[in-house]
């Protein structure tokens, strides 16, 4: 098992553990006070449950090796995760908002709110430190489970210090129409962080494109720019959880043999995945060189040289992705 693999397992166990703890102690606290806003925060409590175990599941396929069923790998499952995991959110808040509205009309003699206030503050403090570990531990690791269930446990806590508010209101003024209306605001609250992380899982399944690993790999080509490398273009990046697959198109001299042309494609290659601590791979397509890449062209001592090498081409995360060579922009723009 690779380091970010461990990584992934202890932090999801450490989630895991946690959000059984803290539900627990959340219902305790619903129990001890009657609050609606507690059994709001209550009832999020059993998503993350839900959602952990499931996140936890997701980790261990994801690392599962490729077969000739999953060619790329199992990493999408970690899409799928964190797209579960907004949906439960986002069903969470539609019950949160169903208890508000009978709090309305229902209205219950809140206890014990210094109890329910330690309660709900220890979770809070809790959620907060776990849910940021989280979060840095999936950005480290390229997990999009990690991160969701971070965002999460950080959503949670929001709602935590809400609820706190409330419960400190009501115990002050004696309002208890408070308690209501804060459940209310978590609700929507809760239904838009269950969106987000819903519309980015759906977006991922479909590989839209991954704007900063786009811009990444784009910078990666930039800085290690060999002058073998006339041109590169039709690149694309999509993400399997935290593996890579890279396409494009490198043009190189048209007059070099195979074999030198082999080397410098693993060149290329080893240049990309350098930059990665995820596994990367990369399929790429030699192009030969035209009259026109003269222009832009620095391999040294061409013996075929057509036309005076005239400036280089900015490779940009703009027109690497094109499927053309960008001798055509500069031919044009050429006085």
């Amino acid at each position: 098992m690779s380091a970010s693999q461990q990584t992934k397992y202890r932090w999801m166990r450490i989630s895991l553990g946690l959000s059984i703890v803290l539900l627990v102690l959340k219902f305790t606290a619903y129990f001890l006070t009657s609050s609606t806003a507690i059994l709001s925060d209550a009832v999020e409590s059993i998503v993350n449950v839900i959602a952990s175990g499931f996140a936890f599941y997701s980790i261990y396929l994801s690392g599962q090796p490729r077969d000739q069923n999953h060619p790329y790998g199992h990493g999408k499952v970690e899409f799928l995760s964190s797209g579960f995991e907004g949906s439960m959110i986002l069903s969470a808040g539609l019950v949160i908002i169903w208890q508000a509205i009978l709090s309305f009309y229902e209205p219950k003699v809140l206890t014990n709110l210094n109890w329910g206030f330690a309660l709900v503050g220890l979770t809070a403090v809790a959620n907060a430190f776990v849910g940021w570990m989280l979060i840095r531990a999936g950005r480290q690791t390229d997990s999009a489970a990690l991160t969701a269930d971070g965002k999460h446990l950080l959503t949670d806590t929001f709602s935590s210090i809400v609820v706190m508010v409330g419960v400190a209101l009501v115990g002050l003024t004696g309002k208890h129409w408070i308690d209501s209306v804060l459940s209310l605001v978590l609700s929507v609250v809760i239904i838009y962080n269950g969106f987000q992380i819903t519309r980015q899982s759906v977006a991922r399944l479909m590989d839209e494109t991954d704007i900063p690993t786009l811009h990444r790999v784009v910078s990666l080509l930039t800085v290690h720019k060999d002058r073998n490398w006339i041109d590169v273009h039709n690149l694309r990046v999509q993400k399997y959880g935290a593996d890579l697959h890279i396409d494009c198109h490198l043009t190189l001299p048209y007059y070099w043999k195979l074999n030198q042309v082999h080397e410098e494609v693993h060149h290329f290659e080893d240049t990309i995945k350098d930059g990665f601590q995820a596994e990367v791979e990369i399929f790429v397509h030699t192009d030969p060189c035209e009259k026109e890449c003269c222009h832009y062209c620095r391999v040294a001592n061409c013996p075929v040289r057509a036309f005076a090498f005239v400036n280089d081409v900015e490779w940009t995360a703009d027109n690497l992705p094109l499927n053309q060579k960008h001798f055509v922009t500069l031919v044009v723009s050429r006085p």
